[in-house]
């Protein structure tokens, strides 16, 4: 056992001839002199004639192995038990036990839950209005939403930010949702979407229950968790412009950015300052897909309604702090990294079909397909949803792709299962993921531990990079077992 844990843990980085192998798990574990180095070698040797597992053959059984291109949709705002909460075989609301009573800020349970409210309306003194559509009373627990909103129907918003969702999950407790909620009550509502495309590829495909957006908060933190499993800190920020930040609860007071903040390079012309400028570090899976040795991997990301943006004339539901790269020096508008990472849904449209797909990719769709509460509603991007996998299954490049399709926070809406302890930035509650492809399994339910950094994992894994040291993709597990071993 002890020989195949030593070979596997290191295939992905010193995979090739058995001499060259040898050389490079020597150098891994700090062998030094010609006669290590021969030693290693003869145990490969000896471990190949008994078929224990050698990188080469590692690598060879290794379902991640035979993915060629790696499709990650980004959507918005919905936690796992919001849309899943029902699906068979899944950890879901009948599991939630004492979570699913929520307390107030003193611990006291609410003898009702809190009105609905809905945050798209506002009373004349600003604040939002009952929701009219749900009973002005309900049970303290969670309820279906669909008989008030249908599928096609928008809801108000829910806070989703960085101190509130750390009170909502209350030290894992799970039951100050609603207590802490902009919205009420609404944060315990969740959606029958079985007649859904995206419950139809979840019932064919894999559904994964144990996903955790990686960071507390919104979208602003989680897209950058995404890209590189970090928090952008902007320590020589001027006095004035801390202050801002510290009163709006966008900066921590180490200077880390916590909650929307747009790039001073790539915003809308009605956003308020302040303003963060180009950043230069840390490094994100960008920058390492393209330094790959001998040659870069190449990689894009794609979002809906980018090119109106960059010509100035925005789409009004396009999301500047969607896009994470954008905050980056390197991408500047115009210039050649930016055309040739970043590009528009349309060009998404045109590599699938023209068998272009780069084997990296990110997808983030425009809001009103998106998912998001609010300004979207779940009927229209389900159906976006649908035209994009149809189009990845009719290309050329389909064989070999693995789609991972999740959210990138859980929008404010309850969950009943508390995130596993990892530092001061999360997890956050659990979201959906749903994987797809050809290589994936089939009806399965995959109770494997997952964030982010599971994402990050799985590019570093099949395209041989090194996570970053102390890193939380270094420390995350990658998707493999929602993979077919032998498909």
């Amino acid at each position: 056992m002890f020989t195949e844990v030593f070979f596997y843990r290191w295939f992905t980085t010193c995979h090739g001839a058995v001499v060259n192998a040898a050389e490079c798990i020597a150098k891994k574990f700090s062998l030094a002199g010609s006669f290590s180095v021969r030693a290693v070698r003869f145990l490969v040797f000896v471990f190949a004639l008994l078929g224990i597992a050698t990188p080469a053959l590692a690598e060879q059984n290794d379902p991640l192995q035979k993915v060629g291109h790696i499709l990650i949709v980004f959507e918005e705002n919905h936690s796992f038990d919001n849309l899943f909460g029902l699906f068979p075989g899944a950890n879901g609301i009948f599991n939630a036990g004492e979570a699913a009573i929520q307390v107030d800020e003193n611990g006291k349970a609410f003898p009702t839950l809190p009105p609905v409210l809905d945050t798209r309306q506002r009373a004349p003194d600003g604040k939002s209005v009952v929701d009219s559509r749900f009973p002005p009373t309900q049970a303290n627990a969670p309820f279906l939403i669909d008989p008030y909103v249908s599928l096609d129907g928008y809801t108000g918003d829910l806070v989703h930010r960085y101190y509130q969702e750390k009170k909502q999950i209350n030290g894992g407790k799970m039951n100050r949702f609603a207590g802490v909620s902009t919205a009420g009550g609404l944060a315990m509502g969740y959606f029958d979407i079985s007649d859904s495309y995206l419950w139809r590829l979840a019932s064919q495909y894999t559904l994964a229950d144990n996903m955790f957006h990686s960071a507390f908060g919104g979208s602003f933190l989680n897209h950058m968790f995404l890209i590189c499993s970090c928090a952008l800190q902007w320590g020589d920020a001027s006095a004035d412009d801390r202050k801002s930040l510290l009163q709006s609860e966008v900066m921590r007071e180490d200077g880390y950015l916590i909650n929307t903040i747009y790039s001073q390079q790539f915003h809308a012309v009605d956003a308020k300052p302040p303003f963060l400028p180009p950043m230069t570090a840390p490094m994100h899976i960008g920058d390492r897909l393209d330094a790959k040795k001998p040659e870069p991997i190449k990689w894009k990301w794609y979002a809906g309604g980018f090119n109106d943006a960059l010509a100035g004339h925005p789409d009004p539901l396009f999301q500047f702090h969607h896009q994470p790269f954008m905050y980056f020096a390197r991408f500047k508008l115009g210039s050649d990294a930016q055309k040739e990472h970043l590009q528009d849904y349309d060009d998404l449209v045109a590599d699938i079909k023209g068998g272009r797909l780069p084997p990296v990719a990110f997808y983030k769709p425009i809001g009103r397909n998106n998912l998001h509460p609010d300004y979207a509603n779940l009927s229209e991007g389900d159906h976006h949803l649908e035209e994009l996998i149809n189009l990845l299954m009719s290309g050329p490049q389909w064989n070999d792709t693995l789609v991972l399709i999740t959210a990138d926070e859980h929008g404010g809406y309850w969950d009943h299962v508390a995130p596993p302890k990892r530092d001061d930035f999360g997890p956050g509650t659990r979201i959906p993921l749903i994987a797809v492809g050809p290589m994936v399994k089939r009806g399965f339910v995959d109770h494997t531990q997952y964030d982010f950094g599971s994402i990050l994992k799985t590019i570093e894994e099949r395209f041989g990079l090194d996570p970053v040291v102390g890193s939380v993709d270094g420390k995350a597990t990658a998707m493999r077992n929602l993979l077919q071993e032998n498909p």
